[in-house]
């Protein structure tokens, strides 16, 4: 079988759990190089996955074979190495968010049209196989005219949060991040609303919160949306949430029933899935097959397919763009007071 060989730009948390494991797990693909700027996160993985590793992003991209990058790297280095990668004439998977402005998320978008190669954000939730599963039972009309969907999506990052002891917490640096929880964690509900509904989201709203954590971005945040046909989508999005606790949580409400998925939102397999008669008001457990497989490990096969030119890539990069929209609109009317008074 021909496989894609895969540069990770950016070595953090995401890189090394995530990223870096699904490529070598792939049926399809290798892990060919690593580059980043900052020696320890860089050392840790080239450590863990035994390859070439780089500091210098031009003899990066000129790995032999090498074949698409995953970029990785804190969101406001997203456009320079999307831009440098598209020079290079290699395909790009790139971290939600996108980036930390419009005009950036823009750049990156045309970088890699006018050199003809794919370009993807890593919204790994639309391939998680009870998502999956979810949108199927929309389509198919079990759950009637679906009204809302409600997501909780949370998780506990205290300032001083640092994975494996490398590097620092750049997630709560507004000038690296473009914002907090919202900025970190919104595109995924986002993305996956529409993907669940197949339509866009036309309209949204957000208040933020700066609550438990010392930090001058948002440390949770609401939003309310709504679907072109007029679904509302409702998210609750924090970093000050033990995670001891249920913190995510997807529900798809319509007239025929409810759809319930536990411990599916993130980058990990597992999490279950029943359905809500609305007629009897009996749950009833939905067999969700592969969902012994991580999201991440679907979405790296399906882009290197797309490269491989085994079959198409199913998501556009001006849906991408929509979702950028909307989060940056949500930022912007998320900051809470308490950091509004400290600037």
């Amino acid at each position: 079988m021909v496989t894609l060989n895969w540069g990770i730009a950016g070595c953090g948390w995401v890189a090394r759990d995530y990223g870096g494991p699904a490529i070598r797990a792939s049926r399809n693909g290798r892990l060919a190089a690593l580059f980043d700027p900052a020696s320890a996160s860089l050392q840790q993985a080239a450590t863990l996955f035994n390859a070439p590793a780089y500091t210098n992003i031009d003899a990066f991209l000129a790995t032999p074979g090498l074949g698409a990058i995953y970029v990785a790297a804190p969101n406001h280095a997203h456009r320079a190495l999307v831009e440098a990668a598209a020079s290079a004439g290699l395909p790009v998977l790139c971290e939600k968010p996108m980036a930390t402005t419009m005009v950036d998320a823009e750049a990156m978008v045309a970088a890699c049209d006018r050199a003809g190669v794919l370009y993807a954000t890593a919204f790994d939730q639309r391939f998680h196989a009870a998502h999956r599963k979810l949108a199927a039972l929309i389509g198919e009309g079990r759950l009637g005219t679906v009204t809302a969907i409600r997501i909780v999506y949370a998780c506990w990052l205290p300032a001083d949060w640092a994975a494996g002891g490398a590097g620092d917490n750049w997630r709560i640096d507004p000038a690296r991040a473009g914002g907090g929880a919202l900025m970190d964690l919104a595109p995924h509900g986002l993305d996956l609303s529409s993907y669940l509904l197949n339509e866009p989201l036309v309209d949204v709203a957000a208040i933020g919160q700066a609550r438990v954590h010392r930090y001058t971005v948002e440390d949770g945040a609401l939003l309310m949306a709504r679907s072109r046909s007029g679904v509302m989508v409702q998210m609750h999005v924090a970093y000050n949430c033990p995670e001891t606790l249920p913190r995510r949580r997807l529900e798809v409400v319509g007239t025929a029933g409810q759809a319930v998925a536990t411990d599916t939102m993130g980058q990990t397999a597992g999490g279950t899935l029943e359905w809500i008669d609305a007629a009897t008001g009996v749950a009833h457990p939905v067999p969700v097959p592969g969902s012994d497989r991580s999201p991440f490990l679907n979405q790296v096969e399906s882009f290197a397919d797309a490269v491989l030119g085994v079959q198409p890539f199913d998501f556009r990069a001006a849906h991408d763009l929509d979702i950028m929209a909307l989060v940056l609109r949500a930022q912007a009317m998320a900051k809470p007071p308490k950091i509004r008074d400290a600037a």
